[in-house]
């Protein structure tokens, strides 16, 4: 009873989990399906477009929730569905709230336990993330080759307060998914021809260059207070 009591917010998310590959989801979140179904999505949408919006930013913050596989065709899809700057908001709103979900499930659920038995190193990098939790969470944002999932759970369990978790996760995911629902935009003939986006895109130097230099310029701070610091400023 004491680790069902300690585990018990992380496990209505591991349930919804379980849910979706028992009902084979996870089988739906790629190229093919989307569009077999880009016609009837389309026509919800135009149908019932406040409802498809809310409901969309539900079905991405759960998806975020329970890190489940699949988050770059749904943001695609945003831009398909709602267009590049509707689809880059209901996808920032929808990971922001399924990233803080998740955050605080585990925070709550394993922080205690990992604090318990984190040694000296630990204890230093928990201190220093605190510090400038900010700064940190945004440069990671900010490098998409950084996996999502990993930055929800590690600021969790180091202690990061909610607030700068989530303003820093907000702003950072910004540019990269308005990149991937401006492509998502304009793949209509790439779906119906049969082919894939090209979500390589992220990494030519082109985005991939100002996105690092955000993540270099979002440290600045970090760097300062060190260097102030170590010079006794």
């Amino acid at each position: 009873m004491p680790l069902v009591k300690r585990v018990w917010p992380i496990l209505p998310l591991l349930l919804v989990f379980a849910t979706a590959y028992a009902l084979g989801l996870h089988k739906e979140l790629n190229w093919p399906s989307l569009a077999r179904r880009e016609a009837e999505l389309r026509a919800l949408v135009a149908g019932h477009p406040l409802a498809m919006a809310a409901g969309f930013v539900g079905l991405y913050a759960t998806a975020v929730a329970v890190s489940f596989p699949g988050a770059v065709v749904l943001t695609v899809t945003s831009g398909l569905l709602f267009g590049p700057w509707l689809g880059a908001a209901l996808t920032v709103t929808g990971a922001t709230i399924g990233s803080v979900l998740i955050f605080l499930a585990a925070r709550t659920a394993l922080a205690p336990f990992l604090a318990a038995r984190a040694g000296p190193f630990i204890e230093r990098f928990r201190a220093g993330l605190q510090r400038d939790a900010f700064s940190y969470i945004l440069a990671m944002r900010l490098i998409p080759v950084i996996p999502f999932w990993l930055v929800n759970l590690a600021p969790a369990l180091l202690g990061v307060r909610l607030a700068p978790f989530a303003s820093a996760t907000f702003l950072g995911i910004m540019p990269a998914t308005t990149v991937f629902a401006a492509l998502g935009a304009g793949i209509g003939t790439v779906l119906a021809s049969g082919g894939r986006p090209d979500l390589t895109i992220i990494l030519s130097p082109p985005v991939l260059l100002p996105l690092l230099g955000l993540a270099a310029l979002s440290l600045v701070p970090v760097i300062w207070r060190t260097w102030r610091g170590r010079d006794g400023i």
